[in-house]
């Protein structure tokens, strides 16, 4: 096939993760290979780079250097969460020109897939030589007809086993903690905790997802039931768990106090970086339950999203794999492309990389399925299953 000439840019969107440098060095690596490109360039922080014609040249980075790269957390082109406008794209197209860039590989979420897509449909519309192609990357697991997405299974592992670590803790001084997990609408990464189960006790006794309602009665009665028989409570909630109308328990704490709630560029409520939702339950079960109970609570935060040494092989292969997928897509003659990533086979697990097209997966979400949650506070052995593999073996624990 008769590749056209030009050049490649490759940009990282949204929240980092600790496999999102895999994902670029996977792009690099099959430029490299195929021979699609001519040069290669990284875009710092992802399409505000490339509007400020904020370029670095990677074309020439040895094996050795990208192995480092890859094995680094954090997006090491820097991100952004533009989400650009028709004259944004115009702008962006001027600068790509110069520069004769006719491959666009954007790294990211749900968030970043319906950004490759605006850029996409507006350089068709206007008559510009640029094919898009997104790489799937997200902790929160909710890309559609995904199985998982890359970032989730390390951010998983961390999350299993802070949870192994902090169930000892409550253990040895027993009370009632609380962890707050990410997860705006799905709940995949708070289920992870789930994993963090062994026959020493470990592992939350109850986990709540934003797929369910949030019930603050049922709540208590669940607490006042394990904390009764045991002697303690584990317990794990996402940060956007929300009420029956479907209003986030943190979005209306922040309306309540502050009387404003603060949004990103594409409308999503910030739900982290405050510990306002822990606080708030913790306060909340003193009240109901006794004054004088230890109750505490963490809120895990943005160290869930690129904590180094916790990482999962499966994940830091597959987001090289996927990065090396997009640009094979590419290098097919595809105008442009998603690429999902299907499980082929629990045992041995095998996946493989699909492209499917931009509209298919932007603007949308996939959440847990009702049938791996168990009685609104539990995940089901299935779910376990599933995330298992993503996650890898966990660490070895003793108890005299």
């Amino acid at each position: 096939m008769n590749l056209p000439a030009g050049n490649a840019v490759i940009a990282q969107s949204g929240g980092p993760t600790v496999v999102i440098n895999a994902s670029l060095v996977g792009v690099i690596e099959e430029i490299q290979s195929t021979g699609i490109a001519g040069s290669i360039f990284g875009a710092r922080h992802a399409v505000r780079g490339m509007l400020d014609d904020d370029l670095i040249d990677l074309s020439e980075l040895s094996g050795d250097r990208l192995d480092l790269i890859a094995g680094t957390p954090g997006a090491t082109l820097g991100s952004s969460r533009d989400k650009p406008d028709e004259e944004y794209c115009q702008k962006i197209f001027s600068q790509l020109a110069r520069r004769d860039i006719r491959y666009f590989f954007y790294i990211g979420g749900n968030d970043s897939v319906d950004t490759c897509r605006i850029v996409s449909e507006v350089a068709k519309k206007a008559g510009h030589d640029l094919k898009a192609f997104h790489v799937p990357k997200t902790i929160d697991n909710d890309l559609v007809l995904n199985d998982h997405t890359p970032g989730y299974g390390s951010a998983a592992r961390f999350v299993a086993c802070a949870l192994m670590g902090d169930s000892l803790d409550n253990r040895a001084l027993p009370g009632i903690k609380i962890d707050v997990i990410m997860g705006r609408n799905a709940g995949f990464l708070t289920a992870a905790s789930a994993l963090a189960r062994t026959e020493h006790g470990t592992g939350p006794h109850l986990i709540y997802l934003p797929e369910s309602v949030f019930d603050v009665d049922r709540f208590i009665a669940d607490v006042d039931r394990v904390y009764g028989a045991m002697g303690r409570c584990m317990i794990a909630v996402s940060e956007g768990i929300h009420d029956e109308s479907g209003i986030p328990i943190a979005q209306g704490l922040a309306e309540q106090f502050s009387g404003e709630v603060e949004r990103d560029a594409h409308g999503n409520v910030q739900l982290s970086g405050s510990g306002a939702l822990g606080d708030f339950l913790a306060r909340l079960i003193r009240d109901r339950l006794g004054k004088k109970l230890r109750v505490r609570a963490d809120t895990f935060g943005y160290l869930q999203r690129s904590f180094a040494d916790c990482v999962s092989s499966v994940d830091a292969e597959e987001a090289r794999a996927s990065g090396r997928a997009a640009v094979q897509a590419a290098a097919a003659g595809l105008e442009d492309a998603s690429l999902t990533i299907r499980r082929i086979s629990d045992s041995p697990y095998q996946v493989e990389y699909v492209p499917i097209g931009l509209r298919e997966v932007a603007g949308k979400t996939r959440t847990v399925p009702t049938s791996w949650i168990s009685d609104g506070c539990d995940v089901t052995d299935e779910f376990i299953e599933y995330a298992r593999p993503l996650v890898g073996p966990l660490p070895l624990l003793g108890s005299v």
